[in-house]
């Protein structure tokens, strides 16, 4: 058993975690004290409570999760963590995540007539699953002794625990295979729809393309049938629209504002203002 550095990439603030991380597939988290966290889902992620209880900010919305509870966390999300001890016992948690190279490998495996031809991509970035499922317990409790001991499952046992967590996702809810596999062409991201949701985040045109199922050059080209800017310009503008109604709402600054919508620098943030409405972000 080894601890994970606190630069792990998905904590985003300093944070004290014993964690066990199993080929970044399996990753379990347990300490004695609350604790929050920002947290970028780069990939499809199932997480599951042992002890203590997990409150799950998306988009203003709480979820709470208990011993026993489970839920599916879509990628290319930000959400955030507030973990707690709870009745006298640590938090404790298992994380399951899926590669993009896992899906393509399981997707293939799938009897095509299995697949529900109405799937249609999940709106939501969170699904808890129903309570007291007992597939979803004897998955995560079977590979607490694991973690206990410090070591991880064989080749094939890894293999079959990842069927089994996507087997009790595709169960909940049909139509999170069009989530899962949206890398397949009638399922393919919609590029407006996951840049509104991500265009704060600091990612390069390479990553937006890589996340909605694209190549670069795709990616270009399908965003010109949708827009007339670039998507950089588009990215600007709408940090712009975002940063002047957090403005005109007052009870910030500027400089929080600037940061919050995605600029980096606050001078060149005030002069695309200035171009923009013509007026000081200050003065609006």
């Amino acid at each position: 058993m080894y601890i994970i550095p606190v630069n792990f990439e998905e904590l985003l603030i300093m944070e004290k975690l014993d964690v066990f991380d199993c080929s970044n597939t399996f990753i379990a988290s347990y300490f004695t004290d609350d604790r929050g966290c920002a947290h970028c889902n780069r990939e499809h992620t199932l997480i599951y409570i042992h002890s203590g209880e997990l409150e799950i900010t998306d988009s203003g919305h709480k979820t709470i999760l208990h011993p026993g509870d489970c839920a599916f966390m879509r990628r290319d999300n930000r959400m955030w963590l507030q973990k707690r001890v709870k009745d006298g016992r640590p938090y404790r948690s298992v994380v399951m995540k899926f590669s993009r190279d896992y899906l393509k490998e399981f997707f293939h495996t799938l009897n095509r007539r299995d697949i529900p031809a109405d799937a249609r991509r999940e709106k939501r970035s969170l699904v808890k699953f129903p309570a007291n499922r007992l597939d979803v317990r004897s998955l995560f409790e079977s590979l607490i002794p694991y973690f206990d001991a410090g070591a991880s499952p064989d080749e094939d046992i890894l293999k079959m625990k990842m069927a089994e967590g996507m087997f009790a996702i595709l169960k909940t809810d049909e139509n999170l295979y069009a989530s899962l596999f949206d890398f397949v062409e009638p399922w393919k991201i919609d590029i407006v729809d996951f840049m509104e949701k991500n265009y704060m985040n600091d990612l390069t045109m390479e990553e937006m393309a890589y996340y909605t199922g694209r190549s670069l050059a795709t990616f270009k080209r399908d965003f010109k049938k949708i827009s007339s800017l670039t998507p950089q310009k588009w990215l600007i503008r709408r940090r712009l629209e975002a940063a002047r109604e957090l403005i005109c709402k007052g009870g910030r600054k500027v400089s929080d504002i600037c940061f919050d919508v995605g600029f980096k620098n606050l001078s060149h943030f005030s002069k695309l203002y200035k171009e923009t409405y013509g007026m000081a972000p200050t003065f609006s």
